[in-house]
This record gives C-alpha cells, structure tokens and sequence, in this order.
C-alpha cells in the first residue's frame, strides 16, 4: 500500500508517516519544509519507501500540480492534513493570513479529495483521512475562522461518505476529530490550550487504526466524545458563551 500525506513536516502529519511507515506502507510525505521532509524520509527509510514533496499547498495549482506528479504511484490512502489557525477578534485579524488559512485548510483539500477520490471510484478501493478538529462542533469566537473551516472539512468529509455508501464503493472517508494536540499549532495560532493536549504519537495512531478500521469520524479521548455530545445537546447560545471564554483563557495564558 501507498499513502500520501499533506502537512507532514511536523506535528500530526509526521507522526501519522511514522505510524503507516510501521505498517509497512509506503508514503510520500509533502510539505513547504524541505529539510525537515528529509530528516523524515532518513528516518524511516529503512522500514519503508519514502518520497518527500516540498510544495506549499496554499495554491490551488500546487495541489493540481503534486496531484499530476503523483497520479500515477497508484495512491492507496489520502491524507489530508495541512492545516493552521489564527487566532483573536476577528475585526483585528490580518485579512491576507485569515484568507491563506482557508485556501490552505478548505481550498487545499477540497482539491487534492476531488482528484483522488475520482481515480479512488475508478479503481473501487481507497481510503481518504481529512483532519478536522473539535473546533468543527461548534463555532469559535476568537479563532472564527480556523473553527468555520473545521466545520466546513467535518461535513464535507460526512457528506462524502454517504455518497459513497449509497454508489457502494469500496472507498472510504474519515474525519478526524481531535481535541488539543501537542504540535507546533499553539505557535502558528499563537495561542495556549485551556485544557493540556495529547501526544501526537498516540492521536496519530488513533487516526490511522480508525481510518483502516472505516469509522466515519474519529475523536480521540473521553474528554472529546462528552465534549461532542454537549456539543449535540446544549443550546447554541450556551455554547457560543462557552466557547468565548473558553477562546480567551487561551488567549490570556498565551499574553502570560
């Protein structure tokens, strides 16, 4: 098997290269970060075949352009993990990064799920992982667009599926949905999380086992799966409150 990974430079995505390279499948590892795909590919090297990308998939003719470089590898597993955040009142917010975060965590894997899912139906196999977030269960005052664009990849990738299931294909969808994660997103999004994270190692082999194992969204620790269903049953007022003050304890223990 191959499997094709976004954002693996760090954090998540490289730990999710690590948790398939253990499995034995192969992975072409893509990211802005040249040298740190590199010292990815030297380490897992040995257990499986590496093919690092250096490509900044903000453009939507990057992502046409790795797509028509790698069509022909015979992609098994899609991952699309790319992604950052920006946080603050959004009437303060740096337009030109707000739009670069959509291109990058909307337009980037609206793109890259389009193009491999027709080759996917094509072949009837295929797997497809889209890292969504926690934040795709509620809106997020302070951190508006980063939580909209979570919930943009959390129902595309639901909606995906049905689609799927009613062709009865053999290709499946997943929306991974984690709480914080210790990764180098408090840094780009400049923020600190209220509650600690998890390690990225166990939130990556969590998503992987969950994503093979066909679950249609993965949302790792019992904090997480009380904090969907709160999601699901308090009203919208009480959490847009809640996600306020939430927003700006991180905000407050960041200025610290």
């Amino acid at each position: 098997m191959k499997a094709l990974i976004t954002g693996a430079s760090s954090g998540l995505g490289r730990d999710m290269a690590r948790v398939l390279a253990s499995y034995g499948i192969d992975v072409i590892i893509v990211a802005r970060r040249g040298e740190r795909l590199e010292q990815l590919k030297e380490e897992l090297s040995e257990l499986v075949r590496v093919t690092p990308i250096c490509m900044d998939l903000s453009s939507v003719q990057n992502c046409r352009l790795l797509y028509e470089r790698v069509k022909s590898e015979d992609i098994d597993i899609l991952i699309n993990n790319a992604g950052f955040g920006v946080a603050g009142a959004f009437i303060q917010g740096d337009l030109e990064r707000e739009l670069q975060l959509i291109d990058t965590n909307i337009k980037a894997l609206h793109t890259l799920t389009k193009l491999f899912l027709k080759d996917f139906v094509r072949r009837d196999y295929g797997y497809i992982l889209n890292v969504a977030s926690a934040a795709a269960f509620t809106a997020g005052p302070l951190m508006a667009t980063y939580y909209a664009s979570k919930a943009y990849v959390r129902n595309f990738t639901l909606a995906l599926r049905k689609e799927m299931a009613k062709m009865h294909a053999h290709v499946y969808i997943s929306a991974l949905c984690p709480g914080p994660v210790v990764t180098e997103f408090q840094e780009v999004a400049q923020v600190k999380f209220a509650i600690k994270g998890k390690p990225s190692a166990l939130i990556a082999k969590t998503a992987i086992d969950g994503l093979l194992a066909q679950k249609a969204q993965i949302i790792p620790g019992y904090l997480m799966k009380a904090s969907y269903l709160a999601c699901k049953l308090l009203p919208l007022s009480v959490l847009l409150e809640a996600s306020y003050h939430m927003q700006k304890r991180k905000e407050k223990a960041a200025i610290k």
